[in-house]
């Protein structure tokens, strides 16, 4: 009796835990679908097959949670099947009520027989309370046939090589080439003493201060709206951008630091911490970005992009605000 005893006080815990992340499990699936549906699962050796990948989030069952998701990284080759090509996100099918993303994996196998494409993890967690949950699609199975081979007729035999005659047209690009640079060595050689003295070079152009070149760059990098097209381009870049701006005018070694290594290392720079909020909140949408394959909203972008042109705004030479404030004064006069 004592015995049972010490084991239920042992196993109460590991029953709870489990019921817990069982409880977590249905609530994600109350709101949050995934699905892999192959378009066919017999192919011939060398032929494709589309998986269309879909998440889905009902909108109405989040009572405003900010989720974010993280579709599976499938790597090039597993299991005899390899991917061909994977199509950017669609969320066309979004609207008021759902949240929709859509990807079609194109892969093909050069092995005969019955190959698994396992189940597809997919990462879901929410921003506002930091809940962190995984969902998996169904396994898929895909049938790799050989091509037939009619064995009742003979086999032909071996057809020998043939030889193909010399003509002097195959090789005209050579010999094109040759003469083009006999034509060349000839020239150099003849008029090489008629050069012009090469002209002297210009002074080099007085350098940008850290503050114009960071500025110049983000205005840049908001006309061309990288974002569009590359997010991970787009937030490598923007990131870039601040830890050049902080080398040169802090000399603070950020482009080899990580993001909590430069958050830590900002602190004695005074008027560089008292923005250290906004730097915060891009560095770790840039992280979840590059790494976690996030995709951000574009609202999200542009406030991204804001934050840093404030930053460099705010942290810039006194020398160059007080001429921009006469500016100003004069312009008002």
């Amino acid at each position: 009796m004592r015995l049972k005893k010490q084991i239920f006080i042992f196993a109460l815990p590991v029953l709870l835990l489990a019921a817990s992340s069982s409880r977590a499990q249905e609530q994600y699936q109350d709101y949050f679908k995934v699905t892999a549906v192959p378009d066919t699962t017999q192919i011939r050796i060398g032929e494709a097959v589309n998986i269309s990948v879909t998440a889905k989030v009902m909108l109405y069952a989040l009572k405003g949670a900010n989720i974010k998701v993280v579709f599976p990284n499938l790597p090039d080759s597993l299991n005899h099947l390899e991917i061909v090509e994977r199509s950017s996100l669609d969320t066309t099918g979004s609207n008021e009520n759902q949240k929709l993303w859509k990807q079609t994996i194109r892969l093909t196998s050069f092995d005969s027989g019955r190959w698994e494409l396992p189940p597809m993890k997919f990462e879901v967690f929410s921003v506002t309370d930091g809940s962190y949950d995984s969902v998996f699609t169904d396994p898929i199975f895909i049938d790799v046939n050989t091509v037939a081979v009619d064995t009742t007729k003979a086999f032909k035999p071996i057809k020998p090589l043939r030889s193909v005659s010399w003509n002097l047209l195959d090789y005209w690009p050579f010999l094109l080439g040759g003469i083009l640079l006999i034509a060349l060595i000839v020239l150099y050689f003849v008029f090489w003493r008629k050069r012009k003295p090469a002209a002297a070079p210009e002074p080099p152009k007085p350098s940008k201060l850290p503050y114009q070149l960071a500025m110049e760059q983000l205005e840049q990098l908001g006309r061309e709206k990288t974002w569009n097209t590359e997010v991970k381009l787009y937030y490598t870049q923007l990131t870039d951008i601040l830890r050049l701006y902080f080398e040169q005018q802090f000399h603070i070694a950020a482009l080899e630091q990580t993001s909590a290594e430069l958050l830590q290392n900002i602190k004695p720079v005074t008027v560089l911490n008292q923005q250290r909020d906004k730097l915060q909140n891009i560095l770790v949408l840039a992280d979840l970005a590059k790494f976690a394959k996030l995709q951000p909203s574009p609202q999200e972008h542009e406030d991204c992009l804001q934050k840093a042109i404030a930053i460099v705004e705010w942290t810039k030479p006194s020398a160059i605000a007080a001429a921009n404030n006469q500016s100003d004064n004069s312009t008002n006069q």
